[in-house]
């Protein structure tokens, strides 16, 4: 009986104590030290528990109960003494405030100008009847390069910088891969436009390793030269204004023949190669930028997907995203694009 008296004894002493403690804690850190002390593992609660097995069965029922309740009874205090000092310091941080000051007006968040000038290249060619893949960014040599009439010695091979993983699987050098991937699950008619970012291993003041493009494909019955070059216009007058020149050069492509680049009248002196009487630096005074590669789809390509080369054209073009976003907001340093400086991206918001 006195083994129990002791322990019941030690029990009440803890309440009066962790008061005592209490009104000295005068931040959240003192409060965890207090609740530790007291209900920790290895607390003062704890330790008087553990004095338990040494009562007989009569007396642990009384024991036990009397446990709980201390406990109880300082978890209370604890959490009463916690809350008193958490409104302390809300009422402590309101005296500081100051509400005659003016308010902080909030940074205002922007989608980034490449994918601004990505989601309206889409919109004009969806509005052409165009559809939108995607798909993955690590592939095979054979979609990147073999099905787009690139074999392992072909020298475009070497334009390419690629980034491989293994001797068979790389990063997609283009977007081209998807129009594969889209054929051999289509028949035509197929028209799709392709947009994601590529990956090459090149890296300087003019390029990135990692960039965006817009390839497209059009594949159908009876397509021609006349086609590509009235879809394209369109697209280039919609997106640069109803007045811009387009002009189509002889150009080569693995997977195209005949191929062509197109040029369009320099959106910053308009044609003219001059600004303010000055030589213009983006199109070095010819009046004309070169914007994307296009031409009309090699028969290989269409063989090795299945495709009736004797039945079926079609075209495919190509532009990167970060140059016609150049053109387009009159971004003069490709950098811009990826330094996050949030002078430059609020512009856009």
């Amino acid at each position: 009986m006195s083994d129990l008296r002791s322990l019941l004894q030690d029990l009440d002493s803890l309440v009066p104590d962790c008061e005592a403690r209490l009104g000295q804690a005068s931040s959240l850190s003192d409060l965890e030290e207090v609740r530790v002390e007291f209900l920790g593992r290895k607390g003062r609660l704890a330790k008087i528990m553990s004095g338990l097995p040494a009562l007989s069965k009569e007396e642990k029922p009384a024991a036990g109960k009397k446990a709980n309740e201390v406990k109880t009874a300082l978890t209370e205090k604890i959490e009463d003494r916690q809350a008193a000092v958490e409104r302390a310091a809300v009422l402590e941080s309101l005296s500081r405030f100051d509400p005659t000051m003016p308010g902080r007006k909030p940074q205002e968040g922007s989608l980034h100008p490449v994918t601004l000038a990505m989601d309206e290249i889409c919109d004009v060619f969806i509005g052409l009847g165009f559809e939108v893949v995607t798909g993955p960014e690590v592939e095979n040599d054979w979609y990147n390069f073999e099905a787009l009439n690139i074999p392992p010695e072909h020298p475009a091979r070497d334009m390419q910088d690629t980034l491989y993983v293994s001797d068979s699987i790389l990063l997609r050098t283009h977007t081209s891969p998807l129009q594969v991937r889209t054929m051999l699950e289509k028949k035509p008619p197929v028209a799709v436009i392709a947009p994601g970012k590529v990956y090459r291993r090149d890296s300087d003041i003019t390029h990135t390793p990692m960039f965006h493009q817009i390839e497209g494909l059009l594949v159908d019955k009876n397509v021609s030269m006349a086609d590509l070059r009235g879809t394209l216009t369109a697209f280039v007058r919609q997106l640069f204004g109803s007045k811009t020149d387009v002009r189509f050069r002889p150009s080569f492509f693995p997977f195209t023949e005949p191929s062509a680049e197109v040029d369009i009248s320099c959106v910053m002196c308009g044609g003219k190669g001059t600004v303010d009487g000055k030589p213009c630096r983006v199109c070095k005074q010819t009046g004309w930028v070169e914007i994307l590669g296009c031409g009309m789809v090699d028969p290989n390509v269409l063989g090795s997907v299945d495709y009736d080369a004797e039945k079926y054209s079609g075209f495919a073009f190509g532009l990167g995203i970060e140059r016609v976003a150049m053109l387009k907001y009159g971004i003069g340093d490709l950098r811009m694009f990826f330094e996050n400086d949030i002078r430059f991206l609020e512009q856009f918001a």
